[in-house]
């Protein structure tokens, strides 16, 4: 017979072109797209393209994107055979094996019919949804969110970018969120800079229906993923810009800083207490940017700080710049003193004495200060005969001499004295206490002037020109005036934007008869706020605030005794302050007086604009800040919230509390103690980085991790390295209880802890009386269930039982004979008898071949074979 002739497979490349001329053939497109939807279209759930349906490829493979989890892709990667090359066999069922050859000479042909199957594999590539957004404000749905006729069918991959103009954030709220466990969404603040990765904000299991998140740049990235058909109903977010602001400029040691605006466009300016100088720029500005900043490091206030003696006398050697103050009550000389000091300065250099506060018991009390070094000097000062200096003392040499004596005082003894050294042919440095001099030469030679501005509160004494004194006469140089003083008046006109009011003589203790009004007026379409900063004045002293211009408008509060930080507002442009002390000696005891800031507002009913906190932001219930606003504080994840997390705005225009702030959680929760245990700890605190390490009382065992260590995570708070272990009770083992007799027993040894088993089995010829399975209980000492089982001969058969076999046996083997004897003498009759065969059997025979089929219906492989062979008996 003929042998078919092998059929050759079709070529890959044919193979190619059909697939791709089916029409339900897809996901061929090597990059696929979705256009942007256009500025006036609402963001809706995107339509997907048919590019970027899931489908069979021929022969394609998935390659995972190589920009990672969390920044948006480009487009899928398909590894697909290039044009004009054949794909290698694939292994398996589809590939068939070698062909078989015959293992005996030639007389026995195998001929092998190859069947060539085209293995489709179906590979769903992710469909790609994204969007770039640059509206203000809308929302942002997942791809299947109430859509009716999406067709998705394969996993998701979105990426939406939202853009806004730079100096504004991205707001978003969580309106709705039910994703499965294999999906997840990331919410990403895009960088401040360029070049800077973006930052993860949250992911899916830190997100919450209601949830408020804010971006502090003008770029946030929604990454969503599901791995699968989505069956969930997805996410709903919706988004809006806010604008951005700077934070709010550290206030420099020894000096303070006034803002107008932290949006982009305000200013910062600084300033230094007197004594002090300014380092750095004096004004700020908020700049725009993707993140507002200030246009410049805050400056610094330095100086040279005054040397403080607050001793009962001494020798200050080299003296360049210092004061001398009145000790400490209540010391080993008690309530009499007689201080000495010497100031020496270096050789070619004078001393000026200025007069900063001195309160002296006229009867008690008495200060002399004496141009030399010894108690021989000329007097130059006595506070029994003159009054205080205003321009103070300047020495005839290089040295002064100051005694103080005090026997009794009836009122407390108030001293400070400010001493500095200067060049003999140039004029000593001006001092203003509460104010400023700027000069037109620091050296101070002749010629140079020096002009004065008291701080806000003071006011210059006497008042009114000249406000500035000139060094003359070169040969003995010297000022052509005394210098001014800055003193808080009692009552005034005010009519600045800003300013303070002070108790009088402040800081010293106001006198008693006091009758003081203040006028505040500002813009007739502002009002005034004002800060109480410190009040403590005398029983009986009062201060009346009239909101309006005079006392004899509606009175706003009343203030009395010591009064704790507050705020009032006024109703208009005007408000007057009158501060009453009736005459009367003072108490000693108090510290008297008063401190009150005001500036003006806007008359809009609302309170001030607080900043949201760094590594944190804040939502409103109302959009404008009126009474009874609440602000909800919150911290980005990592950080916890310092301070009240909630602010509500007072009648009064002002806040229930100060602005929190967001701190960096660089601790581990305590993870406790343990039963029947005891701990060790590096640091009580539990920071990132200490260890916890867990011991058993004796008779105890532990189970788990015995040291765990705090470690940081970048999008959450510290974490412990595993779980508080477990302190478990030991138990004592059970012993073997031994091999029964004609018996085994298997996992021989010698103990058994508690929970294990041990099973017995018997030999041949024995049968087993008791439990097979035994198995050792926990206790002190441990025990077994039961008694170990025993091996017994197994019982001999009963008689009856014997006779009753013998007859079953008969019963069987007698019919039997009975058809062999029959059998056989059949047989005798017709070969004997008869002469015939009983079969119809010839010597020699001629077989034709039997041809051997076999057919696999495989829908991956199919071949037929077809064999030829000779069957012998």
């Amino acid at each position: 017979m003929g042998i078919p002739k092998a059929q050759h497979p079709p070529p890959p490349q044919l193979l190619f072109l059909i697939l791709l001329s089916c029409p339900w053939i897809q996901g061929t497109d090597p990059d696929p797209t979705l256009a942007t939807p256009p500025a006036s279209q609402t963001l809706a759930s995107p339509s997907l393209p048919r590019a970027t349906e899931p489908g069979t490829g021929p022969l394609t493979t998935a390659v995972t994107p190589k920009w990672g989890r969390g920044a948006g892709p480009t487009a899928p990667e398909l590894l697909t055979p290039p044009p004009g090359t054949t794909a290698p066999p694939l292994s398996g069922p589809a590939s068939p094996g070698p062909p078989l050859r015959p293992e005996g000479g030639e007389e026995e042909t195998t001929t092998t019919i190859i069947t060539t199957t085209t293995v489709t594999t179906t590979v769903t590539s992710p469909v790609l949804c994204n969007n770039n957004i640059s509206e203000g404000e809308g929302h942002v749905e997942s791809p299947d969110l109430g859509s009716s006729t999406s067709h998705t069918v394969g996993p998701l991959d979105c990426t939406y970018s939202i853009h806004v103009y730079p100096g504004y954030g991205i707001e978003i709220q969580v309106q709705m969120l039910n994703l499965s466990r294999e999906e997840e969404l990331l919410v990403l603040a895009g960088g401040g800079a360029p070049g800077l990765p973006p930052r993860l904000l949250a992911n899916s299991s830190m997100l919450g229906e209601g949830q408020v998140l804010r971006s502090p740049t003008n770029r946030l990235l929604l990454h969503f993923q599901s791995p699968r058909v989505p069956r969930g109903s997805g996410f709903r977010i919706h988004y809006q810009a806010y604008l951005l602001s700077c934070g709010f400029p550290p206030r420099p040691a020894h000096g303070d800083v006034s803002v107008t605006d932290l949006h982009p466009g305000g200013t910062a300016t600084f300033h230094c207490d007197s004594g002090y100088r300014l380092q750095g720029e004096e004004t700020l500005i908020c700049l725009n940017s993707t993140r507002p900043a200030w246009s410049g490091e805050p400056p610094s206030c330095i100086g040279e700080s005054p040397a403080t003696v607050a001793s009962c006398g001494g020798t200050i050697h080299n003296a360049t710049l210092g004061r001398i103050v009145s000790p400490e009550p209540g010391g080993a000389a008690g309530p009499n003193l007689t201080c000495r000091w010497v100031i020496e300065a270096a050789e070619g250099r004078r001393l000026h004495l200025h007069f900063e506060r001195v309160s002296l018991d006229e009867d008690n009390d008495r200060l002399m200060v004496r141009s030399g070094g010894s108690p021989l000097s000329p007097v130059i000062y006595d506070s029994d005969m003159d009054d205080v200096p205003e321009r103070g003392l300047i020495s005839d040499a290089q040295s002064l001499y100051v005694e103080l004596l005090s026997e009794t005082p009836a009122n407390p003894l108030l001293l400070s004295l400010r001493f500095e050294a200067f060049e003999e042919d140039r004029c000593f440095a001006p001092f203003l206490a509460h104010g400023n001099v700027t000069t037109t030469d620091p050296e101070y030679r002749p010629g140079a002037l020096a002009t004065f501005s008291c701080l806000p509160g003071y006011a210059l004494e006497p008042p009114g020109p000249p406000n500035a004194i000139e060094c003359v006469d070169p040969t003995e140089p010297h000022w052509n005036d005394t210098e001014p003083a800055c003193k808080a008046m009692c009552g005034g006109e005010l009519s600045e934007p800003a300013g303070v009011v002070l108790s009088p003589d402040w800081p010293q203790s106001y006198s008693p008869g006091q009758d003081c009004v203040w006028g505040l007026h500002v813009q007739e379409e502002k009002r005034i706020l004002l800060q109480v900063e410190i009040l403590n004045v005398r029983e009986g002293d009062m201060l009346t605030l009239f909101d309006g211009d005079g006392p004899s408008a509606r009175v706003l509060a009343q203030l009395r005794g010591p009064q704790p930080r507050r705020r009032l507002l006024s109703s208009g442009p005007d408000l007057t302050l009158q501060f009453q002390a009736p005459p009367g000696p003072p108490n000693p005891g108090l510290g008297q007086g008063f401190v009150l800031h005001f500036k003006e507002v806007p008359r809009n009913d609302t309170c001030p604009e607080l900043p949201p906190p760094e590594w944190g932001w804040r939502t409103a219930s109302h959009g404008d800040l009126i009474r009874g606003t609440v602000l909800t504080y919150q911290c980005e994840p990592g950080y916890e919230l310092l301070g009240s997390d909630i602010l509500t705005c007072q009648w009064d225009l002002s806040w229930s509390a100060a602005p929190p702030a967001c701190q960096k959680i660089m601790t581990c929760a305590d993870p406790g103690e343990i039963t029947n245990g005891h701990r060790t700890t590096s640091d009580a605190g539990f920071p990132v980085g200490s260890h916890v390490q867990y011991r058993c009382l004796s008779g105890y065992s532990l189970e788990g991790a015995a040291v765990l260590t705090c470690y940081s995570r970048d999008t959450g708070t510290p974490k412990w390295s595993d779980r508080v272990p477990k302190c478990a009770l030991k138990y004592e083992p059970c012993l073997n209880p031994g091999v029964p007799e004609n018996g085994y027993q298997t996992l021989y040894k010698h103990h058994y802890q508690a929970g294990e088993s041990l099973r017995f089995f018997c030999y041949e010829g024995f049968e087993l009386i008791g439990e097979v399975t035994i198995t050792c209980i926990p206790g002190h000492p441990s025990q077994w269930t039961s008694q170990p089982p025993l091996c017994k001969v197994t019982q001999t058969t009963d008689p009856s039982r014997q006779l009753e076999s013998g007859n079953l046996a008969l019963a069987i083997l007698l019919p039997l004979g009975l058809v062999i004897v029959l059998g056989s003498g059949v047989y005798i009759y017709y070969t004997k008898l008869q002469g015939k065969s009983l079969f119809g059997f010839s010597g020699s025979h001629s077989y034709s071949p039997i041809t051997v089929e076999s057919d696999f219906s495989n829908p991956l492989y199919e071949a037929g074979d077809t064999r030829e062979y000779e069957v012998s008996i």
